[in-house]
C-alpha cells in the first residue's frame, strides 16, 4: 500500500478510504449491515493496509459512528488510522438539530466523539453547504473545534466551487483553519466536478476524496434501479434516480466501460475505480463494501494502470449532466 499525503497536510492516508454508510443498523435503511455483520469489513480493511475511514453523524442516526468507532478501537491503535466524520444533516426533529450553526457544530462534534469513543477525529467535514448560516459563523466554529483539539483538520463535501472558494477566503482573511479536503461525487458518469472544483483543489493543494466512484453501483454493472434492481439498495435508493445516474445518456459510457473491463478480464467496478484513482488530483476514492470481494477488488483496482487509449475510450462518450449531489 503506497500511502499519500492528505492534501497539503503531513497526514498519510491509504489510496482508498473505506466509506461506512453501509455499517450501522438496518432500522435506518434496510440495506445497512448491523454491528456483527459490519465488523469483519473494518478488520479486512485494516489488515489490507487501509488506514482511512469515513463516516458521518447522520449515517444510521449515529449508530454507524458507534459501530465504526468500537471496531477500530478493538482492532487498531488510535494513531494507526485516520478517522473522518461529518456534520450538517438532521440528527433530530428540532430546528437546531441540523445545519452548520455554531450551536449545532459544537453539539455535533461532542456527540460524534462520544459515539466514536475517541477524543478527536482526524478530519471533520461539513456534509453540505448551509444556506441558512453565514459562512463566517461556520468557519469560526470549525476553527474553534480544531483549536480545542477535537479535530486535527477540517474538510468539505459537495458544493459549488464558488462556495468552497468563499469559505477558504473567509478562513484566510480571519486567520482561521482552512479546509484541507473536498469530498465531491465523481465518477465516469458524473464528471461535472472537472470543470471548476477539481482545478480549484489542485491550485490550492486541497485533497480530493470522491464519494460514489462507482455511481452507486451503476458502474459495477447494476444498471437496473427500482423494483427490478439486483440488490436491496438498488431497489430502494431514490438518489440514483433523482441524480439521473445510469440513464440513457450514460449507456455509451457503460458500454465503453464493459468493453475495457472485458479486454482486461477484470470487473467493470475495478476499471471504474481505477479510472477515478488515476486522476492526479484525487487522493483517495471512498468505497463501500457489503461483501468481502467488494473490498478485495477495490484494493486490486488501485494497482491497475490504464493506458491513454483506454482512458480515451472511457471518457469520449461522456455528455454533460445536471449538477447533482449538492443538496
Amino acid at each position: 500500500m503506497q500511502y499519500k499525503r492528505l492534501g497539503s497536510t503531513g497526514t498519510k492516508v491509504s489510496p482508498l478510504c473505506l466509506g461506512t454508510m453501509t455499517y450501522g443498523t438496518p432500522e435506518w435503511r434496510e440495506w445497512v449491515l448491523d454491528e456483527q455483520a459490519s465488523r469483519p469489513f473494518i478488520k479486512q480493511a485494516l489488515d489490507a493496509g487501509i488506514n482511512f475511514f469515513d463516516t458521518a453523524d447522520m449515517y444510521s442516526r449515529g449508530e454507524s459512528e458507534r459501530v465504526v468507532g468500537k471496531a477500530l478501537t478493538d482492532y487498531a491503535q488510535r494513531d494507526d488510522f485516520v478517522l473522518a466524520t461529518k456534520v450538517f444533516m438532521p440528527m433530530g426533529n428540532g430546528p437546531n438539530d441540523r445545519g452548520l450553526s455554531r450551536k449545532h457544530i459544537m453539539s455535533a462534534i461532542d456527540g460524534s466523539l462520544e459515539r466514536l469513543g475517541t477524543d478527536h477525529v482526524d478530519l471533520y467535514q461539513i456534509h453540505r453547504w448551509d444556506y441558512d448560516t453565514p459562512i463566517e459563523e461556520t468557519m469560526e466554529a470549525l476553527h474553534d473545534v480544531v483549536k480545542a483539539g477535537k479535530a486535527r483538520h477540517i474538510g468539505a463535501s459537495s458544493m459549488y466551487a464558488w462556495q468552497f472558494a468563499k469559505a477558504q477566503q473567509v478562513a484566510e482573511r480571519n486567520g482561521w483553519t482552512p479546509f484541507v479536503t473536498m469530498q465531491p461525487m465523481y465518477n465516469l458518469v458524473y464528471r461535472e466536478e472537472e470543470r471548476e472544483m477539481l482545478p480549484l483543489c489542485a491550485d490550492q493543494g486541497v485533497g480530493v476524496i470522491p464519494w460514489s466512484p462507482l455511481a452507486r453501483g451503476v458502474l459495477a454493472g447494476k444498471t437496473t434501479q427500482g423494483e427490478g434492481g439486483e440488490s436491496t439498495r438498488a431497489q430502494t435508493d431514490e438518489n440514483t434516480r433523482k441524480w439521473q445516474l445510469g440513464g440513457e445518456i450514460d449507456a455509451p459510457v457503460i458500454d465503453a466501460l464493459r468493453e475495457v473491463a472485458e479486454a482486461r478480464d477484470v470487473s467493470m467496478a475495478q476499471i471504474a475505480l481505477a479510472w477515478v484513482a488515476s486522476n492526479p488530483m484525487v487522493t483517495a476514492p471512498i468505497v463501500g463494501a457489503s461483501k468481502s470481494h467488494h473490498l478485495e477488488q477495490a484494493i486490486q483496482a488501485i494497482d491497475i494502470e490504464l493506458s491513454a487509449d483506454e482512458k480515451e475510450t472511457l471518457e469520449a462518450p461522456y455528455v454533460p449532466h445536471p449538477i447533482a449531489g449538492h443538496n
